[in-house]
């Protein structure tokens, strides 16, 4: 007999061999009905798994993350045996599951494949789930596996064949189709009710443009008909929100091949929304102790070297930009951080004068690959609201703390009420991905577990996720359509602070090492402002909008009322503007409903001759006649009201 400890803690008994699938129908019929995938200490195992040794054991349905991610890697398989039925001769490389969905990159030779392919390929799909064929794992040796896809002449299945070692190789069959896969599967492709195919793309083969490109396939498949319904009906919503069409539609920002792939350039109304959110975060920071400070877009190679970021990232940045002085190269700044340390270490500190909290809205640079460049949310340069806390450790626990503080006031001045954190700390089984001494990630880690306990936040932790100098609270925010985006991020450090040789006296004289945190509530400015544009379909909070109100003149006749207006509302620092166009009424509120102004103020005979101005909000209607300073003291205790100063 065996041991299973079950996620509430209870124990239960049950013969050698026994599986997941036979665990969750001794619970009851209604869970294995619709249990998906499973997990046996820490690893993810399929239903059909035979359990042998004591252990932990967690049942997945389609409710769960971990669920979904089964469904959908399962569905890859079965769209890749689809695509090879259907077009012969194909080379399948790899196929995951996504946030939403899966993807399969394949190279498809002669073949030529579009949209208009997408229905004979999900019927096939159909056709195939309702086979209610079981997925079944079986281990393979590296030469069997090497022979198998030598014989297909599918260079790509090979080359990852040989970075693996005999004894850690499975395939996976189902029906007819065999794959090389780690596991995590549907106990049959019968779960599988519905499919949509969403989009093709090309993608290079490992992400490096120096490789064949590949067709990649993106879908998604439901247990129900009725998800997928829903899910199209959100997509459409997505299309409507994108914060490409929108950031065009307000004039927002805008890309210029001339000046390079994946650098925005911002337009005078996104410039203005970008230093509103600017001086929203400076003022909170000042209130909080924070000190600005500037550092240059390039620094010397020894800086990254020392940092370590030369050695993580330098192959992936921009290359070197090399000077007259032979042997001189600087890189564009990858990160601010290192900066940082060196405006710390030019000056000498007690701990009296700790914690130095460093701030900067900072712009860095990586090349990304020009097949994973999106609008503002992947893009080569892009600037952070970034700062470091220089402290002691007897002082970390409280600037964490404060910290999160700060990402709660911003979250909350913006709408976004719907999160989680996120605790990512390192893959103990990979430690060489990481800089720093064990001790050190071990006080870093406790240090956030605690800091998010004491706070109350509702958190997750996800091993393998940290940052390679420390781990990290992540946010993960969901937006109004129920998407998860991570928004902002805490970091400890007790790592760069050695590399630099950071110090400062403590009480006992002796010199000793700063703690490092790391910190940056928006993340980049670009990916904020883009996620905000989705989340709020550009209706900015009232404080953030570009433009507050608009003032319709019903004819040339009140065009000087309307500008007294205007300069009345400046004075009450409202941003406000003038529509004198000689158009009809009705157009011009349709026009301004359609650009999002908040409020329309209408101007005629009437409201000239009592002083007043007749005032509409978008979405509600007329709120009746009113005076024009009674109008703007509306506006401004609204404001005062969803932005609440921050306490310190």
């Amino acid at each position: 007999m065996i041991e299973i400890r079950l996620p509430d803690g209870s124990i239960k008994e049950f013969e050698k061999g026994v599986t997941p699938y036979e665990v969750a129908l001794s619970i009851s019929e209604g869970l294995a009905r619709n249990v998906l995938s499973a997990k046996f200490n820490d690893q993810i195992v399929e239903t059909s798994t035979p359990l042998t040794t004591n252990g932990s054991l967690i049942l997945f349905t389609w409710n769960d993350d971990e669920g979904k991610k089964a469904f959908w890697h399962s569905s890859a398989h079965v769209m890749a045996q689809a695509i090879e039925e259907l077009y012969p001769g194909v080379k399948l490389t790899i196929g995951p599951a996504i946030e939403n969905g899966f993807y399969y990159d394949v190279d498809f030779g002669d073949h030529k494949i579009s949209e208009s392919d997408f229905n004979q390929i999900e019927q096939r799909m159909l056709e195939i789930a309702r086979g209610k064929h079981p997925f079944q794992m079986r281990e393979v040796s590296k030469e069997n596996a090497l022979n198998h896809y030598q014989k297909e002449r599918n260079e790509f299945k090979v080359e990852l064949i040989e970075n693996l070692q005999d004894g850690e190789i499975t395939f996976c069959d189902h029906d007819t189709f065999t794959d090389l896969c780690r596991g995590g599967h549907l106990p049959h492709t019968g779960f599988i009710k519905a499919v949509k195919l969403t989009s093709v793309a090309g993608a290079y083969w490992r992400g490096d443009e120096n490789n064949k490109q590949l067709t990649r396939i993106y879908g998604i498949t439901f247990p129900k008909q009725k998800d997928l319904k829903e899910y199209l009906v959100l997509l459409e919503e997505a299309k409507k929100r994108d914060h490409r069409k929108l950031g065009r539609e307000l004039e927002l920002f805008t890309f210029s091949q001339k000046v390079g792939q994946g650098l925005p350039l911002w337009l005078p109304k996104g410039a203005a929304l970008r230093g509103r959110l600017e001086d929203f975060l400076k003022k909170a920071q000042q209130k909080a102790g924070y000190e600005m400070v500037v550092t240059p877009h390039i620094g010397h190679k020894d800086l990254y070297v020392t940092s370590g970021h030369y050695a993580k990232y330098g192959e992936d940045s921009f290359q070197p930009i090399k000077t007259p002085h032979e042997g001189e190269e600087f890189l564009l700044k990858p990160m601010n951080c290192p900066h940082h340390c060196e405006i710390y270490r030019s000056g000498q500190w007690s701990y009296k004068d700790l914690p130095k909290r460093l701030a900067e809205f900072g712009t860095v640079y990586r090349y990304e690959q020009s097949g994973e460049l999106h609008g503002l949310t992947r893009v080569r340069g892009f600037t952070q609201d970034d700062a470091h806390i220089f402290c002691t450790p007897d002082q970390l626990d409280d600037e964490f703390k404060k910290v999160i503080d700060l990402v709660l006031y911003v979250f909350s001045s913006l709408g976004f009420e719907n999160f989680t954190a996120q605790v990512s700390l390192r893959d103990p089984e990979n430690k060489e991905k990481y800089i720093g001494s064990d001790a050190n990630w071990e006080k870093a880690e406790n240090a956030i577990i605690n800091a998010a306990k004491e706070k109350g936040l509702s958190y997750k932790i996800e091993t393998g996720e940290a940052a390679f100098y420390g781990p990290k609270l992540d946010f993960m925010v969901k937006d109004a359509l129920g998407r998860q985006w991570q928004l902002g991020t805490i970091q400890v450090d007790y790592n760069l602070p050695e590399r630099f040789d950071l110090s400062y006296k403590g009480s006992d004289n002796e010199l000793h090492r700063p703690v490092m945190i790391h910190r940056a509530p928006f993340g980049s400015m670009e990916r904020f402002v883009a996620i905000l544009l989705e989340h709020t379909a550009g209706d900015f909070p009232l404080w953030l909008m570009p433009q507050q109100a608009i003032i319709l003149s019903l004819s040339e006749k009140y065009e000087k009322y309307a500008e007294k207006v205007l300069t009345l509302l400046e004075n009450n620092e409202i941003r406000a503007t003038v529509d004198n166009r000689n158009e009809t009424v009705g157009k011009k509120i349709r026009e301004a409903e359609l650009n999002k102004f908040p409020f329309m103020l209408i101007v005629g005979e009437q409201e000239e001759k009592d002083g007043t101005v007749s005032v509409r909000r978008r979405g509600e209607g007329d709120l009746g006649r009113m005076d024009p300073e009674a109008f703007a003291q509306l506006i401004n205790k609204e404001i005062s009201k969803n932005l609440k100063a921050f306490e310190v």
